[in-house]
Formats: structure tokens, sequence, C-alpha cells
């Protein structure tokens, strides 16, 4: 029935039917004459009737009989405007089809009977345009009563074979016998359509038919048919009911359509263009895409689709409806998708993008290609917008080929980049569940190095790009991304942008300000941009100290060394520093001073300084402002070299004396080698005379510098022994009253109060027996010929050894000879009348206000240090009595003087003597009687008298 009137459509027959008797309203006697007259006189016509609906039965209609009769109902159901209803019904072998809608009419009688013909004129409504599906009953039956309240008919394959015979048409033979058409002929018939019903198909259903399962594919059609032909909306199977509703879903253009399957609800929406009906299913309020499916023209054809939605075109097909006519305008058939697409909820919207694959057809495959052009060039994606869209209208949309996508994004990132990556498609739509086919429609992927080469051109404030690099975070989750992120703007401290994390400075206690810190020699990252995820990309780490030790800092106080905001930056940041930590040329930086100039920070002295008194009146240490001190602390500016007590040089293998340390390049001439490191108290020069001893109780008092003070080979305590004085007398000139080396000769230190452990820490400072420098050699001699002294005659014995001993390490050549030289008297004796001891012996017989006592081994070197004569050069001594010669080993006196004085054993003779004599003659004439003389290899000793 598919295009004959069918089940229904026709009206507009009234007239025509008076014209029939009652019994046969539709004149079957004169259509059953002509078809018979036709087959007599061409017996080809016949076999070509025959074949043709053999053909359609077999081939175009098969599987197809709900479909073709459906078709027909809903056509008669739009014909008459009423609401379509088929009721399906079986008892034993019967089947029965009724529906509500147009009865049977003339011109539906004779496209019944025609085979090629149709009564439709392709009206509104209207489905086919041939009347040839209403053949689909053959495939089930061979005797069909078509029950109509305008009249009934009946058509038999039986009875058709029987009027051939009657009416002498000669019948073909072929194999098997021959089929006559069964639809060619038709006869009135009494019975009406059932109750309810405004026409009926009643087949006998053959006897290779399965009832049951005829009756189950109809049920799996019902849901179908109800979508694609919106005239029907009920289809009942017997006790299996099917039903639709519909409603507008406003200004979406969209229409709801629920169908009820015994019980069970299915949703779809449906959205109309010019040429077709598209649908999708609905799954918990949310649009799915549809399962492959085929072209529907309107019902189903063989055209096999992958689209996401269901196709119900407005297509010409074949006659037997299953393929779309050669030519036919596929393309067209897309225009209005876009709009589809857009009317749905913009979260659901990519669903209705094909998803990547081959196309099962060529009609698959032009329309797939259509849709994909008419979604990339047309605006319906959903885009971000910074305020939310009111209605439809105000909504922000943009074609696929304009938009970009952000990977997962979320909306606190989407706020960001939306008017930088703009059109940015929506969050909700930027997941991995759409990037496939968002990507078949030119959605252009952005990844974070876009993101990342985008920044550099932006000019926002720094608590955006906290929020940015808070929003990126969660995207950098492997090393690919922290390279991906290598060129992100970062703002800095001093108001630039610059490009690149691993560039920047990040320092916690700086982000902590509410006011930053404007640092402009270095890539520090403004405070209210701080954030984790720079260090992640490369920041490093900074504190104060590391940005007031920058190697460009020190070039930027070279140049401009009293720039205000380096001024500013410096001191703001060594209120902040760990000072042990800070480079000594920050003292460079100018600051105002009390007078109302600029100095260096080294050359100034705080307003209330202790050093302030203790230099000498024309120092040139200036006073800093006290404006500066109110505004930036103490504390920061002895941070960088404003003094309050002594400043200290210190470097670390240093190469000369280039420190501005007095006199230091004779200290650094005395070295052996360059010292590891220097460590000293500068501007010891100024400190007047009257205040060394509060200056020592400074330097003792300050952890910085008391350790200095017992360097003896370091600068500080080299320049206090040789420079420093108190009462005259230079510190190296004291002793410590522990040290008795020097009693006699050395004060000790006049200074009241200090304790033992002050005396040991400036013991660098004093005069040290073990380090006996030209200066401490000087004072010696010096207190040696002050008569006024008055050491013990052991203290100067080890006092002229010492400085005999020194000989060979002291540039002697500095030192002028003394004119009065101290003798083992203790006599303060001219130069002239002096003799150095070289041989003990002779210090048996020479007077002892004429002897300079030292050790026997630097005799030698005293004599030439005093410029004196050696006493055995100057005094020659004769041994007056011969004695009695022996040796050592036979000798009991020999034997008790070796074991009393621990002798090696002897080289040479012994002679013992009763009465030892000697004269001397030369520089000293005398005969004295001695113990002991030693006379070349020859020793001689004073025997032991008697008792008396």
């Amino acid at each position: 029935m598919s295009e004959t009137g069918a089940v229904g459509d026709m009206s507009g027959s009234a007239s025509s039917s008076a014209e029939h008797d009652s019994a046969d309203p539709f004149g079957t006697v004169q259509l059953r004459a002509g078809v018979l007259a036709a087959w007599r006189d061409s017996p080809t016509r016949l076999r070509e009737d025959a074949a043709a609906e053999a053909d359609l039965v077999r081939a175009g209609y098969r599987d197809r009989l709900l479909t073709e009769l459906a078709q027909n109902a809903a056509d008669a159901a739009a014909a008459a405007g009423v609401p379509g209803r088929i009721v399906v019904q079986s008892s034993d072998r019967t089947l029965s089809i009724a529906n509500t809608g147009a009865p049977l009419d003339l011109a539906g009688v004779h496209a019944l009977t025609a085979l090629r013909s149709s009564g439709k004129t392709g009206g509104t409504g209207e489905v086919g345009r041939f009347g040839v599906g209403f053949t689909a009953v053959l495939t089930v039956s061979e005797e069909i009563e078509f029950r109509s309240t305008s009249g009934s008919l009946r058509f038999s394959r039986e009875d058709t074979r029987a009027e051939l015979a009657a009416a002498g048409v000669t019948v073909p033979e072929t194999e098997g016998g021959f089929a006559p058409p069964v639809l060619r002929l038709a006869w009135p018939h009494a019975a009406a359509p059932g109750a309810g019903a405004d026409s009926e198909i009643v087949l006998r259903l053959r006897p290779d038919i399965d009832r049951a399962a005829l009756l189950e594919s109809m049920r799996a059609e019902a849901v179908d048919l109800l979508l694609e032909l919106p005239a029907l909306n009920e289809i009942r199977i017997e006790d299996f009911p099917v039903r639709s509703t519909v409603r507008d879903m406003g200004e979406t253009g969209l229409r709801e359509i629920r169908i009820d399957v015994a019980g069970a609800e299915e949703v779809w929406w449906e959205y109309r263009t010019a040429r077709a009906r598209w649908l999708v299913p609905v799954r918990d309020g949310r649009p799915v895409a549809a399962r492959a499916d085929v072209l529907r023209a309107p019902t189903r054809s063989d055209e096999e689709l992958t689209l996401p939605a269901l196709l119900i075109a407005d297509i010409p097909m074949q006659p037997d409806r299953r393929r779309v006519l050669p030519g036919a305008r596929l393309r067209e058939l897309a225009t209005g998708y876009a709009d589809f697409a857009r009317a749905l909820p913009p979260a659901s919207r990519p669903v209705l993008i094909p998803a990547p694959g081959f196309a099962r057809s060529e009609v698959d495959g032009l329309l797939r290609e259509s849709i994909l052009e008419e979604l990339r060039d047309n605006p319906w994606l959903p885009v971000f917008a910074a305020e939310p869209a009111a209605d439809r209208s105000d909504e922000r949309v943009a074609a696929p080929t304009r938009t970009s996508v952000f990977p997962g994004l979320t909306a606190e990132l989407a706020e960001l980049l939306g008017d930088v990556l703009d059109p940015l498609l929506i969050p909700d739509l930027s997941g991995t569940r759409y990037a496939d086919v968002l990507a078949t429609v030119g959605v252009h992927r952005i990844g974070s190095a876009r993101v990342a080469e985008l920044s550099a051109g932006l000019d926002r404030p720094p608590s955006w790009w906290s929020a940015l690099y808070t929003a990126l975070e969660p995207f950098v989750t492997d090393q690919l991304a922290v390279e991906e992120l290598g060129a992100l703007a970062v703002p800095l401290a001093d108001g630039r942008t610059v490009t690149g994390p691993r560039t920047v400075l990040l320092d916690d206690e700086l982000a902590a300000l509410a006011d930053p810190v404007p640092v402009h020699w270095a890539r520090l990252v403004h405070p209210a941009a701080a954030h984790p995820l720079l260090a992640r990309l490369g920041a490093r780490r900074a504190t104060p100290a590391d940005l007031l030790a920058d190697p460009a800092l020190q070039a930027e106080l070279t140049d401009h060394p009293g720039d205000p905001d380096t001024v500013e930056s410096v001191l703001r940041l060594a209120a902040m520093a760990d000072t042990a930590a800070l480079p000594p040329w920050l003292g460079m930086l100018e600051l105002p001073d009390s007078e109302g100039g600029t100095r260096p920070a080294d050359e100034l002295l705080l307003p209330d300084a202790p050093l302030i008194e203790l230099l000498v009146p024309d120092s040139p240490f200036g006073v800093v402002a006290t404006a500066v001190v109110e505004e930036y602390g103490a504390g920061a500016l002895q941070a960088i070299g404003v003094g309050w007590d002594f400043g200290i040089v210190t470097e670390t293998d240093p190469t000369g004396p280039d420190h501005h340390l007095d006199d230091e390049e004779t200290w650094w001439a005395g070295l052996s080698e360059d010292p590891p490191e220097l460590t000293a108290v500068r501007d010891l020069d100024l400190v007047d005379d009257a205040g060394w001893p509060e200056a020592l109780w400074r330097l003792l008092s300050d952890e910085r510098t008391r350790p200095l003070l017992g360097d003896t080979d370091g600068y500080t305590a080299w320049w206090l022994r040789r420079y420093a004085r108190i009462d005259g007398v230079a510190l190296g000139g004291y002793r410590h009253p522990a040290e008795t080396e020097f009693a006699g000769l050395l004060p000790e230190l006049p200074i009241t109060g200090l304790s033992g452990p002050d005396l040991d820490a400036l013991g660098g400072c004093l005069a040290d027996p073990a380090a006996l420098d030209l200066t401490l050699a000087t004072m010696l001699l010096e207190a040696l010929a002050d008569p006024a002294k008055t050491p013990a005659a052991e203290v100067v014995a080890r006092v002229h050894a010492r400085l005999g001993a020194a000989v060979h390490r002291l540039d002697i050549t500095a030192l002028d000879p003394p004119d009065r030289v101290r003798a083992l008297s203790g006599a303060v004796i001219d130069a002239g009348d002096a003799l150095v001891l070289d041989k003990p012996w002779f210090g048996l017989a020479v007077p002892p206000d004429r002897l300079v006592v030292a050790d026997p081994e630097t005799a030698a070197d005293l004599s030439m240090l005093l410029d004196l004569a050696s006493v055995s050069e100057e005094v020659d001594a004769e041994v007056l009595d011969a004695g009695h010669e022996t040796d050592w080993d036979r000798e009991p006196l020999g034997v008790v003087l070796r074991r009393m004085f621990t002798l090696a054993p002897q080289p040479g003779t012994l002679r013992v003597h009763d009465d030892l004599r000697v004269r001397l003659s030369g520089a000293v004439t005398r005969t004295v009687r001695v113990p002991w003389w030693q006379d070349g290899d020859t020793v001689h000793v004073l025997r032991p008298g008697p008792a008396h």
C-alpha cells in the first residue's frame, strides 16, 4: 500500500463511487474486464505483470509489511487530520492491520490494481510516489481483504487463476506452474472494518509464515515507525502498545518525542530542516549519539549510515524505497545541521559530530563530508563568555574553524584565558571525551606551549598572573609540560614582565611583603605573582642576601652608586638579609650624610656610634643622615657597611695587599705565603692614641673582632702590635702578666679590669717570645739599654739568646746596633766595652760587667746583631799549672762529672789540677783561679781540696 492510498488515503472519491452499484462501489467489474482484455490481447503482458509483482515481493518489499502499511496509514491520518492509530491483531491463520484516517477511494483502488501508479499527489504529509508499496502484503498472504468504511475489496491468487480460465486468457507454461499476479484483479467485498477503524487489511497467512515471528518483527519496528511517521501516534501489536507524545521545546526549535513502549519510555529530540528531520536519543536528560543506522525516507532504506543522529530525509528513492535515486542532491540534506547542533544544550553539541571512521556506503560518505563542512563553517560551538547568556540570542557561539580548545580546560583557567584565546571552547567540552570529533571539524587544539607564547604580550596585574599559575599548575604533570611552559611570562617586582621562569628569582620572604621591593638589577618575581609553579618551571630560589650579592648589583653600584631606587631596594633587602652573607662592596652605596651631602656607606657612621669618640679629630668618616636611619633602621645600614663599631674586611683566597688597609704592604711582605683567607679590622689607623684602651675593649667585646686579636700572624694583631699605643708604648711592647720571659724589661698592659680570658684573647697583640719580630727586637734592645729597667740576669740571658736565634729570620739591616747593652751583671755598659760570651769557661774568668751572655750556639749571631766582639776573639787565656794528665774513663772525678752533668763521652784528655789558675790578656788582663777550663780538646778541672 505504500503509495496507493494505502490503508487509507482514499478521500475525494465519494462522488465517483456513487456512479457504481452499491454492492460494487468501486466498479471492480469494469476494472477486471479491462485487465483481462489486456492480458488476452497481449499474452506477454500477463507474464510481465506476474514477473513484476513477484520481483517486488521477493526483493523490494521483503520484511516491510508493517512499514508499508504504516506509511499508508500515516498518509490516511494526515489526509483526514486525525491522530494516526494502527492496531494489529491475529487469530489462527488470519492477520488484521486496522488504522484510522481517510477511507479508500476510487483513485486508491486504481492505484492498488494498476501496480505501477499511485493516487497520491505528493502533497504535504504524503510519503511515497509509486503505487507499489501495498505489494508487501504478498510476502505473507495470497488472500487479501481491504476493508474500508467507503467500501471493501478482496484479492486472491486462486480467484485470479479461475478468472483467467473463465475469460479464456492463455496462461504461460512455466516450470512448477504459472503463478498469476494477485493485485491486478479486485473483487468487491461486503465486510466492514472493525470498530474504531476507518480501514482494515485482513490477510490469510500462507502456511509457511510463522505468525509469532511475524508479530515479533512488527513489535521491533513499531518505535522506528512512530519516529519516521509523525502522523502516527500509536501502534498496537495485539497486547503490545507503542505510543508517542510530542511537545515543542520553545525557542530551541527542537521537539521532544516520548515513546511509551509497553510501559517503558524512550525519549528523542527532533530538529527539522528544509529537507530533513534529525533525531537524537536522550538518556538521563542528555542527548547521546545514535547507533549506526540507515537512511530513512521516511522509512528505513538499505543505505547504511554512520551518523550520530537519525536522518529522515525528503530524498528521491528507487521504487522499492531501498536505495537513493542516482543524482539525488544528498549534500542539501546537511543544510541546517549546524542549527540542529546549536539547538542542543551547549555541553551536548559535539554529540552531533560524526565520529572519525570509514563510511559504510557512498551515501554515507557524501553525507558525512557534507555534514562536516556544514559544522566547520557555521557558528554553533559554545565558547567562553565572561558573562553568562541571558537567553539563546545572547549565547556566544563560533564556527569550529575559528575556535580554540585547551584540553582539560577548567572554569578558573577559562576566566583567565577567555579573552586571550578568544573564541575559546567552554570547559565542559574541553575534556578528552570530544577531543577526536572536535579535531575533525577543525577546532584548533591549544597546548600549554601556545599559552606560554601568547602570555608574552599580555599586560595584566601581578595578581592575575598568580591566578594563572594556580590554574595552570594541575596541567604540569611531567617534564614535557615543564618544557612547554618554558616561555611563560612572569611579572617582576620592578614592573617589568619577562619571558621564561628559568630566568627569574623567587624570594619567599619578599613574597610576603605588601609593598614589593623594586629590585631592578635582578629578575625578581613580583610578590603578588610569586607562586610554587614558577619554582617547578625553573625559577631559582633567592634570599635577600642572594639578591644583595648579585654581581649585577655590584656593577650597578659601580656605575650609579647613589641611584634612589637602588638605595631603597638595597636597604630594604639588607633589613631582611643574613648579614654574614653580604659582600663588602655593598659599602659603595652612597647615602645622605648629616651635612647634606652623600657618601659611600662604608665611609659613614651611625649618629650614635661609639666609634665616633675613638677616632682622630680629622677622621674621614661622616655621619649618616638621621632620616635615613629612621626610615630603614640601623640594622640595615650596618649590614651594608655603615659603621657602629670597627669594620671588617674579608676575602677568600686574597692575592695581594689591595684591601686599603693601613701599611698592608709591609704586613703582606712579611708573610711566607698568601693566606687562604683575609679577615682584618679596617681603619685602625684612624683611632686616636688616647682612645686605644676603649678601642681594645670594643674589639674584645665584638664577636667578629675578638678572634682576630689572638691571631699572631694576622693583619689585625700585627698592626696593633706595631701601631696601637697606650701611654706612648706600642701594644707589642707590653707583656702578658703570666709571661715572665720579658719580666723587668717590658711592662704589663696598663688597662684595668681585663680578665684572664680577655688578656689571653689579646695574646696576638702583646709581646710574644715565640713570635720575635723586628718590632719586638727593637723594643727589647731599647729595654736592655735602659738603666731604669732591672731585669734578672736569667731574663737578660734568655732575651739575648732569643735575639741571637732570630737573626737568621729577621732583616737585621733594619736594626741599628745599640750604643749601650745589658751586661751579665745587670749593668748597662757602652757597647765598646762589652764582649759576647761565646765560650762558657770565659764566663768564669771575665768580669760579668763586661760580658753579654747568650747561648753558645747563637753567640756569633748575637755578636753580629749587636755589632760586638766575641770574648774568645778579644781575650787570650793561659793555664798556669800543668796539672795531672789522665783520661775520663780512669779518673774518678771525670766519671762523677760525666754522671753529674750527663755528659756524652768526651774526646781529648782530662787534666786534674790542685790549683787551677788562668792568666788573661788582651781586652781583659788578669789572673783568675777557676774551677774549670777548656783549651782545645783538653779539659782542665780543679780537684776538690780537703775539708778544713
